[in-house]
């Protein structure tokens, strides 16, 4: 804590030294406009707007916004020269005059024409990485460096802001919280966030955006927000497309590979991508039950097979009508092996092991149809037709050696839809104000059939064959509307989201060797209203403050209500809670945002209440009192508050800095069974507060336009949770890039974990007293190799985002 005090007394100092002197003598003046592609007469986001003198000196400038406007104020009086250009665009330079009774100079739609030299490049990527701090969320811009630091979205998420990767389950966590969406480019899918985020290339991610207040306009759930991550798009002229292939091993190898391209000729775009990954995990653990002295060791391997595939069309009826459509396809093939065995020193009589050996594949497909149409004054509609299509079939067969108890295997078929209908309307009322309005639709179907021939005891003892099927629906219709705009200083926007929502779940179960079945429905309808709230006060051009408000919903997932068996070994169950309820939250946030000479700082603090909280419940079994079912349950409300501190700094031009701190408490609450002085099991509500601080530090070296290396270092404090008390961690990894053949390819070359810091160490008091360590391949060595092809001229496509929707060309989804 005494780090923590004197690291934010160091960064308030630099932020309150580093306070501009207001300037007085300035005559503010403004100049406004909207750029626009003069073929498609649409939108140029990021265009460069530069101001100058009539000496040609620069004043100031901007960029243009994702709708193409653009203002910049305190220009001084006097004639200015205003030059617009981007990139495979002829540029523009306007004469203005700010004076005379014109001090707010509008210069309406501004029409760039393509430049007639060809565009080598397909994507540009910078070459760091950089952190914005926007109104409802952080972007992290991803750059070379990052790309450099891992061969998926996965090994880049440890290296983010806030965010953490458990390494033995794949589950994502945001602020220390799991309750968060994954997205990509918007969208949401059927396959499982932890699979998902191992498929996707670290070279087709452009950024990536943690939404951790979202507004009324994003779909609700996540409690601690939403992490988008945005690819690549791509509509060049012509053919273009990147090729990348990566190898990394440690213990086992691990490769995976991609390919995107796309063929642009007047009204059409056709785009598709393909990606595939070999990859195999070794993993060990052992935990140490101290007081019954029972010793359990584990081994896993896991190998996994993937492939994914898109293919689009984007369609250009006329300048105010475009069609898009495109599906991606993904199939999954995953096979673990689990050996694990179980010494009881005081009677080795009793020492048994277990081996795991599991199958499992599934497909997953998704359809997708845009439509958007522009009016002639501004505003535009919008329908989206999205339907998702998610199929698995396990398998898992039980061996145990020097054990009473038989072996078995479970079959578990799942099926799964989801289709989501979105209509949004859009109008720009005016250049400071704008208004958004929404209908959605989202239908949800999940069925789980669930066979064993020998897992569960009867009331005798005996092991049974069961059958257990599985039906959960829920359908969602909502609303929202949120109005934004903004003053000279000012911003806000406010917003409203109604939701309607209908929940029905079946569980069936039957007993085959006694003949008996057992029936359990579960309904639950409910109507709920989330608000949301943001202010942006921005003093001057190094300043901004930043205050949000919006409530949430965390709605159980299945694997949380699903009563089937989630998780089985010899000492451990893992079972759903069919009548678990949604657990919601309302979120505040306040940022600060300081621009420096070579960089910008960004602090911030956040405070959520949460109601009905879901926690995990830890309980004995009574067939056999050496073993623990986890279950989930609702408690009662509660709190969690944090603090953000993130920068990214230039220190000379071939050294650049990204580093980020947080720390976070949260209080948790439990139900957990445990022995009593005779030996009688007593139930207890458990509370623990957790107070845990993440530290990370990303280092850039350019040594000349070719070569550059990298440095990361993480650092993780102790974290506590209902069961286990998590020791802290640490990680350094070493990287280098370099690119040739004019900058088309690339090749990589990586070192994680360079001290072999990285494992997982905890102790737990209940309902045993525990103490247990794992590890898994951390210390790997990777090479990638990149080659981009193609060339063309850009053509930038405006398109209205929801969830920041990207819905079109480039990446693999």
């Amino acid at each position: 804590m005494k780090q923590f005090l004197l690291m934010l007394i160091l960064v308030s100092s630099t932020i309150l030294s580093a306070q501009p002197n207001s300037n007085k003598d300035i005559k503010n003046g403004s100049i406004s406009g909207r750029v626009l592609d003069a073929s498609l007469n649409e939108p140029l986001p990021y265009v460069n707007i530069v101001v100058k003198d009539a000496t040609s000196k620069v004043l100031t400038g901007g960029i243009t916004d994702n709708e193409g406007n653009f203002t910049i104020e305190k220009i001084p009086e006097g004639s200015i020269q205003v030059e617009i250009t981007f990139i495979g665009y002829k540029t523009i330079l306007k004469n203005e005059t700010i004076g005379n009774g014109n001090y707010n100079i509008k210069m309406g739609d501004i029409l760039l024409e393509e430049s007639s030299e060809g565009l080598d490049e397909v994507t540009v990527v910078a070459e760091t990485s950089t952190i914005q701090q926007k109104v409802d969320r952080k972007v992290i811009n991803i750059g070379k460096d990052l790309q450099t630091a891992g061969a998926t979205a996965s090994e880049i998420m440890n290296n983010l802001p806030s965010v953490s990767v458990d390494q033995q389950s794949g589950a994502i966590s945001l602020r220390g919280n799991q309750n968060v969406r994954v997205m990509v480019d918007g969208k949401l899918s059927n396959i499982p966030a932890d699979q998902l985020l191992k498929q996707i290339p670290s070279t087709s991610i452009k950024s990536i955006e943690l939404i951790t207040n979202p507004s009324a306009k994003y779909n609700p759930e996540g409690m601690s927000g939403i992490i988008n991550i945005v690819l690549h798009k791509n509509t060049q002229i012509g053919f273009n497309g990147n090729i990348n292939v990566s190898l990394a091993h440690d213990i086992e190898p691990k490769f995976n590979s991609s390919i995107d391209a796309n063929y642009r000729n007047g009204k059409f775009n056709l785009y598709g991508s393909y990606s595939n990954g070999s990859i195999k995990n070794y993993n060990q653990g052992r935990i140490n039950r101290v007081e019954q002295q029972i010793f359990q060791s584990f081994n896993i391997l896991d190998d996994n097979q993937s492939h994914l595939f898109k293919l689009g069309l984007d369609f250009y009826l006329d300048d105010k009508n475009t069609i898009s459509v495109f599906t991606n396809q993904n199939s999954f093939d995953n096979n673990v092996n689990v050996n694990t065995y179980i010494d009881y020193v005081t009677d080795p009589s009793l020492d048994e092991s277990q081996a795991i050996y599991g199958e499992n594949e599934n497909d997953s497909e998704q359809y997708n149809f845009n439509y958007k149409h522009d009016f002639a004054d501004g505003h535009n509609i919008e329908l989206e037709v999205d339907h998702n299509i998610f199929g698995d079939n396990g398998n898992t067969n039980n061996r145990f050696f020097s054990s009473q108890r038989p072996n078995f295997t479970e079959d578990t078929e799942t099926d799964r839809t989801r289709t989501t209908i979105n209509l949004d309307y859009v109008n720009p009322l005016s250049d400071a104000a704008k208004l958004e309005l929404g209908l959605q639709a989202r239908l949800f179907e999940n069925s789980i059939f669930y066979e064993s021939n020998g897992r569960e005891q009867n009331e005798s003892g005996q092991y049974i064959p069961t059958t257990t099927l599985f039906d959960y629906s829920r359908d969602i219709y909502s609303a929202y509307a949120t109005y934004g705009k903004k003053l000279e200083k000012w911003s806000y926007q406010v917003g409203l989201r109604a939701e309607t929502v209908s929940v029905d779940s079946d569980a069936f179960r039957r007993d085959l060797a006694a003949n008996t079945e057992l029936n359990i429905p579960f309904k639950n309808d409910y109507f709920e209203l989330y608000p949301s709230v943001f202010f942006t006060y921005t003093p001057s051009e190094k300043n901004s403050y930043q205050l949000s408000y919006s409530r949430r919903i965390d709605r159980p997932g299945i694997g949380q209500v699903n009563p089937l068996p989630q998780f089985n070994t010899a000492l451990i169950s893992q079972f759903g809670n069919q009548e678990l309820l949604p657990q919601f939250t309302n979120s505040m946030e306040v940022n600060y945002t300081r621009q420096l000479k070579k960089g910008s700082v960004t602090a911030g603090v956040f405070y959520r209440i949460i109601e009905d909280e879901i926690q995990q419940a830890i309980l004995i079994d009574r067939a056999d009192t050496n073993r623990l079912i986890l279950t989930n349950l609702n408690f009662d409300n509660t709190s969690s508050y944090g603090v953000e501190l993130s920068s990214n700094y230039r220190p000379t031009k071939w050294w650049s800095v990204n580093a980020s701190f947080d720390l976070f408490s949260q209080k948790q609450k439990s139900l957990a069974e445990s022995f009593d002085t005779n030996g009688d099991i007593v139930l207890n509500t458990v509370e623990v507060d957790n107070v845990a601080w993440n530290l990370r530090a990303f280092n850039n070296f350019k040594v000349s336009k070719s070569l550059s290396f990298s440095a990361f270092g993480m650092y993780r404090g102790k974290n506590k949770n209902i069961q286990f008390e998590m020791q802290d961690m640490l990680m350094v990894n070493l990287g280098m890039r370099y690119s040739f053949m004019e900058g088309r390819a690339s090749f990589s070359l990586n070192y994680n974990d360079i001290f072999n810091t990285m494992y997982a160490e905890f102790d737990g008091e209940r309902p045993f007293l525990q103490r247990g360590r794992f590890e898994w391949e951390s210390q790997q060595i990777s090479g990638r190799l990149s080659y981009r092809f193609g060339g063309g001229k850009y053509r930038a496509k405006s398109r209205k985002q929801r969830d920041n929707d990207v819905k079109q060309g480039g990446g693999i989804f």
